[in-house]
């Protein structure tokens, strides 16, 4: 019995609710969602991101940021992740609309980012963090990211932009400062835009307590 149309078919029905499965059932579920207009301000959630943070999206992936980090809070009903105060509300897909390439990433060898512009706000700490984590994270294992800055002699007065507060054998010596190159501004710009603090009609915020 020649069974190579059975296996045929077999075959296509296999590509077949695949793609059904892969690419029409997620554009029917998700391919109207829209930015939801905020009535206090008159702009939208998601908000829109800065032009620095476009170009911090271009460095964080370009050096790779994705492979250690996430960027999704997960449900309370799956994960502890509200709990330990990674996010005020997990994070659903209209939360990325406004990008172009989704971060979710895959493991959390470093902390989940989805909310990183809520916990640390200070420019000056994260641009520490990444040329010398260990200076203020003393058992980080993230990589430094020197390669970012550059270390120049001081001419009359310190730069306005120099990072401040710095430790360890990288440190300037006196004379010296370090500061950010435009790639290290812009990456900052972004990760400080990451705030997921806004309401949405499938992931509301928790009430107040």
């Amino acid at each position: 019995m020649n069974k190579l149309p059975l296996f045929v078919i077999g075959v296509l029905c296999t590509f077949a609710f695949s793609w059904l499965g892969l690419v029409v059932y997620p554009f029917v579920k998700l391919g109207h969602l829209e930015p939801v207009p905020d009535e206090e301000t008159g702009g939208y959630f998601p908000p829109t991101l800065s032009g620095a943070a476009v170009a911090g999206q271009q460095v964080y992936a370009a050096n790779g940021c994705i492979y250690c980090h996430s960027q999704q809070v997960r449900p309370a009903s799956l994960s502890t992740d509200i709990a330990k105060e990674v996010g005020p509300r997990r994070t659903v897909a209209r939360d990325y609309l406004r990008e172009r390439t989704v971060f979710l990433g895959t493991m959390r060898t470093g902390p989940d980012l989805a909310n990183v512009g809520l916990r640390k706000t200070d420019p000056n700490w994260l641009h520490r963090h990444l040329y010398e984590p260990r200076s203020v994270t003393p058992w980080s294992i993230m990589p430094s990211y020197r390669y970012l800055y550059k270390m120049q002699k001081i001419q009359g007065q310190p730069s306005a932009n120099a990072l401040r507060e710095l430790s360890g054998r990288h440190a300037p010596e006196p004379g010296y400062e370090v500061v950010p190159t435009d790639d290290a501004n812009a990456l900052v710009a972004y990760l400080l835009s990451l705030k997921r603090n806004y309401p949405l009609p499938e992931a509301p915020l928790p009430a107040a307590k």
